[in-house]
């Protein structure tokens, strides 16, 4: 009898592995970083509609019409340096939008954990926000 129970928990430890495997491998990041740090502003359709959008001073943009604002090119080096936000640009005045550059830039304490690998390294900086410019290109209207 306990063979039996075994081998049926080993085959659905199997099945879980396998079906966790599958949605992993659908994990998108961009989505993720845009619904966890955009869409409290921009809404989760990218419109300009989130639930934070009253507190603001100024309306946040519909990030799906990018590319129909650029003659239908999506300005994916504009939409770079705006979501990085550490290079300041004086003549655009004060910005409302975090600098999501600093995002991932480890406290001390992380810096200096064993565990804190290469969390705010420039590298995992740009992938996190070209991610979410890549996932920002395919929200355009068509």
């Amino acid at each position: 009898m306990a063979k039996g129970l075994i081998k049926w928990l080993m085959i659905a430890n199997l099945l879980i592995a396998s079906s966790a495997v599958g949605r992993a491998q659908n994990f998108d990041v961009g989505m993720t970083e845009f619904l966890s740090s955009c869409a409290a502003c921009h809404g989760a359709d990218g419109k300009g509609n989130g639930p934070l959008r009253q507190v603001l001073k100024s309306t946040p943009s519909d990030l799906t019409t990018l590319s129909k604002k650029n003659n239908g090119v999506f300005p994916k080096n504009a939409v770079y340096e705006i979501i990085d936000g550490r290079k300041f640009v004086e003549a655009h005045g004060p910005r409302e939008m975090p600098i999501w550059g600093f995002r991932y830039i480890p406290s001390p304490y992380e810096a200096l954990h064993p565990t804190g690998g290469d969390r705010g390294s420039e590298a995992t900086i740009r992938l996190h926000i070209l991610a979410l410019v890549d996932h920002l290109s395919g929200m355009q209207e068509k």
